[in-house]
């Protein structure tokens, strides 16, 4: 079923880009493709085909969350596909996606890499590739497979030094007081993060799946608080119902997921089986769940509607033998459908606004070049039917009108060259706020400042200073952006007023979004390092790791927005230039179509009948991009 709905989800997509892509032939056969509709139509197609959904298991160990993995996404392989016994099974951040790019492999990234001030998400950069270990996966010897993914499990026996540089122990620090063996040693993940790529059908449609290694890697991993657990879609948040829920849990809830209950949060409530007694009843049983279901909802605050009481282990079971029964009775097909109702139609809503949004635009624009192009034959046909019975005189008078009229607008370019001018030093401006080399020489001088301090205390002030910086920063950009698109807009205007151009406005920019991408980094580290947690000066090495994801996503957070404003840059000036392109031509067929009539006055007629023809190829040409766009919507609207 879940494999089907997401088949019908890739379809559905596969719709919409062959809908997409039949729109942007026909406007291309047209030439109305502009660099501005190039990049606005390659955007929406690669937001659609890279389109990925992002599902993050979170749970304390020995919760059966890697059981429910495999129970909800690897019952069809006939065995488990993800390590998964009593104890602790997954010990580093693992995710489960497919990439074409990669043969099927696990990615394994050392846990020495923790040393580094680069975070989780800056090896994942191509020029980093080398610090991965990769273990090729043979799919088709099961014992094989999962001997190899069974390197997610494995650990290691450090020193306490080694432990302390990796930020893995602190013994002041409840979070990090790891138990000391005899010798002297603490035992460590051997790994700091795991990329699975595994040709699984959901996998391909874009599917990710997040496997967490417990709640206290929750607060020592950056990259799951900063990035991956925020930025999912849907996260599952794991309970056992023999234990309930424990203050760690509740923490962990209220703290980094429980924020966004109701939308794609899910609590589950696993292992129901260890309450199957059976000297009860059916409905006895049943009642036990509701109550020990209500609890956890009033515990968390929820819903108990949000609580997905399930038998991961029995589930398992029962689907690779086949046991509907048993399948049933361990209710996840509730949670399924839940999980996936949900997570593909918030998806699909969410793609739906943003590619409406982008079309509207585009038609928008697109209709109006045609328009133009309509008005200006509309116009030529007037000048020449004008002309029937007339004497050359007349006719050289609007030969000598026409050139007039190309001169006016030759003396326009040459102002259009002035604000070019203006439009160079604007962007140059800008890129002294937003430029990558700015925003790394502030990252360097936080992590000198805080390296400097002894107290977890007195690494704040930098740190909050780096964030008004960054906005200010982004402000000032913003501010940049404004004004070059209010000069822009103002070129528009006029040239539409003095030369009669059917101009759509340049395209609207803004970097609110960067904005509250800084807004979100800050509020995730005020909650992770509020003053209650900093008045430990235990915290300090591991704020430090903080830091490097914080500077690493506002680094992608920067680099974004210079790819942005660069696109931006590039294509504003488009649309006006591609009308002055296409007014300059039409001056000239104009001022050559009478000159050829001034010198052969039977040809008027020819002229006039070569024009009606080219308007009508033009209506005919609007109609089909208005069907086109037509049947990119009705591929949009269409249900999965």
């Amino acid at each position: 079923m879940m494999v089907h709905d997401f088949e019908q989800y890739g379809a559905w997509r596969q719709g919409v880009v062959a809908a997409l892509e039949r729109y942007q032939a026909g406007a291309s056969a047209a030439e109305l493709t502009d660099a501005a509709s190039a990049q606005r139509i390659a955007r929406a197609l690669a937001r659609i085909t890279d389109d990925k959904l992002s599902v993050a298991f979170v749970a304390e160990f020995s919760r059966g969350k890697s059981e429910l993995i495999n129970a909800i996404f690897f019952a069809d392989y006939g065995q488990r596909i993800l390590p998964s016994a009593a104890g602790r099974t997954t010990m580093c951040p693992t995710e489960l996606m497919y990439d074409p790019a990669y043969p099927p492999c696990l990615r394994l990234l050392p846990i020495e890499t923790r040393a580094t001030n680069l975070s989780t998400s800056d090896y994942r950069d191509t020029t980093a590739a080398a610090a991965w270990t990769v273990l090729p996966l043979a799919l088709d010897a099961g014992s094989s497979l999962h001997e190899t993914l069974r390197q997610v499990s494995l650990t290691r026996h450090v020193s306490v030094a080694e432990a302390r540089r990796y930020g893995l122990y602190d013994a002041l620090d409840p979070d990090l007081a790891a138990t000391v063996d005899a010798d002297g040693m603490i035992e460590i993940s051997l790994w700091r993060h795991a990329i699975i790529n595994f040709p699984h059908p959901m996998l391909k449609q874009g599917l990710v799946i997040l496997d967490t290694p417990g709640l206290n890697a929750i607060g020592t991993e950056p990259e799951l608080t900063l990035n991956l657990i925020p930025n999912a879609h849907a996260v599952l948040f794991i309970l056992a119902a023999e234990t309930g829920v424990t203050k760690s849990d509740i923490d962990v809830w209220r703290t980094h997921i429980g924020a966004g209950a109701g939308a794609g949060r899910i609590v589950v409530l696993n292992k129901i089986d260890a309450m199957w007694d059976e000297l009860k009843s059916d409905a006895q049983n049943d009642a036990e769940i509701a109550r020990q279901q209500a609890s956890v909802a009033h515990l968390l605050s929820i819903e108990p509607r949000q609580v997905y009481p399930v038998s991961a282990q029995k589930a398992l079971v029962a689907k690779i033998n086949g046991d509907m029964a048993l399948l049933e009775k361990s209710r996840l097909g509730a949670l399924e459908a839940a999980l996936f109702n949900e997570l593909i139609a918030a998806r699909q809503d969410i793609i739906r606004q943003q590619l409406a949004d982008d079309m509207a635009q585009l038609v928008g624009a697109q209709q109006a070049m045609i328009g133009a192009r309509i008005r200006d034959l509309v116009e030529q046909l007037q000048e020449l039917t004008s002309l029937r019975g007339k004497n050359q005189g007349v006719i050289a008078h609007m030969m000598r009108r026409i050139d007039i009229e190309k001169k006016e607008f030759d003396a326009s370019l040459v102002k259009l060259a002035g604000t070019r001018s203006v439009f160079a030093r604007l962007s140059t401006e800008l890129f002294t706020t937003l430029g990558m080399d700015t925003v790394q020489q502030e990252i360097d001088a936080v992590r000198v400042a805080m390296q400097a301090s002894r107290f977890a205390t007195g690494m704040r002030a930098p740190v909050r200073f780096f964030f008004d910086q960054a906005k200010v920063n982004l402000d000032e950009s913003a501010r940049k952006t404004a004004e070059i698109g209010v000069m822009m807009e103002s070129m528009y205007r006029k040239f539409s007023a003095e030369h009669g151009l059917a101009l759509a406005l340049p395209m609207a920019f803004s970097l609110d979004r960067y904005r509250r991408d800084i807004d979100a980094i800050e509020a995730v580290y005020v909650k992770q390092f509020g003053t209650a947690t900093l008045l430990m000066t235990s915290r300090s090495v591991l704020m430090e790791r903080f830091f490097d994801s914080i500077a690493s996503r506002v680094r992608r957070t920067w680099r974004g927005a210079n790819t942005d404003v660069e696109a931006w840059l590039k294509v504003i000036m488009a649309p006006l230039e591609a009308q002055i392109r296409q007014h300059k031509q039409q001056l000239r067929h104009r001022l050559a179509s009478i000159q050829r009539i001034h010198d052969a006055t039977d040809g008027l007629e020819h002229s006039i009948a070569a024009f009606e023809a080219s308007r009508r190829d033009l209506e005919s040409v609007k109609a089909r991009l208005q069907l086109l766009a037509g049947g990119v919507t009705l591929a949009m609207m269409t249900a999965t």
